[in-house]
């Protein structure tokens, strides 16, 4: 089995991205154990840029909101799906490509259902046949297909299949590279409530990248992504507050801010809120937990990050020092769902897409 593949089905398990919508935003570094999640820690030879795509199916949880007012049997939901009701189509598309709901896993037939699905024009089936072409699921591998019908689901109001397509065209990936178009489909795709579209058109007005700088627009866009959960809108919020554009300086949100996406294991929020806790200037010093912060982000690669620490143990008592590599030891990282799709799908750094 691929590294594709496998990544594409750990896809299938998780919601759609508007349902991450506020779930655990609050996390917040040794503060409490935010509730388990399905999310699954993505390995790195499976991360990065369309491992998998957006496809809007019923999860394993919420699957039986799909089967209401569906007959009960397997038999009957194939003939209503046969005689053209797209529900049912959907429901045994989904059925087909895990093997639920007493049928054996089948691509060919999961392809066919969403297919059907797709010829009447729905958004939801054209949006994951389109991701079926992509990844080769069920079907040769044709990404010219899925642009096609990631378009046209995107012309529906389906706001996954523009995000789909905003990462194409933005990264060159499955299309020919054309950053204005794809920022396009992200605006269309945030003014209808998407939440990654939100965060990558309120970071190209923040960064001013083919849209004039404006911070004022790019502070809610950014604000809703990180509320939602996400790592880098986290990140990038914090220095909105820190420096005071778009919405007032606060210090307490950036710390806030931070706090959250390290919680997530971002390093880069380690680092700034480590250096904030050092300097005591802006924020009550702590520099205990400056030591943990450079610590954890010295194990994850940060090369200032050893330096850092060391300086900060200098003035630490030994016992002092124990605690708090006792503290880095103990910790775990929690990325939310909505963050742990990112990463899987469109790799840790999508911001680096728009400003490329």
């Amino acid at each position: 089995m691929s590294a594709l593949f496998r990544a594409i089905m750990f896809m299938l398990a998780l919601s759609a991205a508007p349902s991450f919508a506020g779930e655990e935003a609050v996390i917040s570094l040794f503060e409490g154990t935010p509730q388990e999640t399905k999310s699954v820690e993505p390995k790195a030879e499976e991360g990065g840029l369309f491992s998998f795509l957006g496809l809007r199916f019923p999860t394993k949880d919420n699957s039986a909101d799909a089967q209401k007012g569906l007959p009960t049997t397997i038999e009957e939901t194939i003939k209503l799906a046969d005689s053209g009701n797209v529900q049912a189509q959907l429901l045994l598309g989904y059925s087909y490509l895990y093997g639920e709901n007493g049928l054996k896993a089948d691509y060919a037939k999961a392809f066919e259902y969403y297919g059907k699905a797709a010829l009447q024009n729905d958004p939801a089936g054209l949006n994951n046949l389109g991701s079926l072409y992509y990844g080769g699921i069920g079907v040769a591998r044709n990404p010219a297909k899925a642009t096609i019908l990631f378009a046209k689901a995107a012309e529906l109001g389906d706001s996954e299949a523009a995000v789909n397509l905003g990462f194409m065209y933005i990264s060159g990936n499955g299309a020919e590279k054309n950053k204005l178009l794809a920022l396009d489909y992200f605006e269309k795709a945030a003014a209808e409530g998407n939440i990654i579209a939100k965060f990558m058109t309120g970071y190209a007005y923040y960064i001013g990248a083919e849209r004039p700088q404006n911070y004022a627009k790019a502070a809610p866009l950014i604000k809703a992504a990180a509320d939602a959960g996400i790592d880098e809108a986290q990140v990038v919020l914090a220095d909105i507050y820190i420096n005071g554009r778009g919405f007032p300086q606060n210090y307490n949100n950036a710390v806030k801010y931070l706090r959250q996406a390290a919680s997530q294991g971002k390093t880069e929020a380690m680092m700034t809120l480590a250096d904030i806790l050092t300097a005591g200037e802006k924020y009550n010093k702590d520099i205990d937990f400056a030591h943990v912060l450079y610590n954890l982000a010295a194990v994850r690669g940060e090369t200032a990050a050893p330096a850092k620490r060391q300086l900060v143990e200098s003035k630490m008592k030994i016992n002092e020092v124990l605690q708090a590599q006792l503290q880095a030891e103990n910790f775990q990282e929690k990325p939310s769902s909505l963050t742990s799709y990112i990463r899987q799908t469109f790799g840790t750094n999508i911001r680096g897409f728009i400003k490329s």
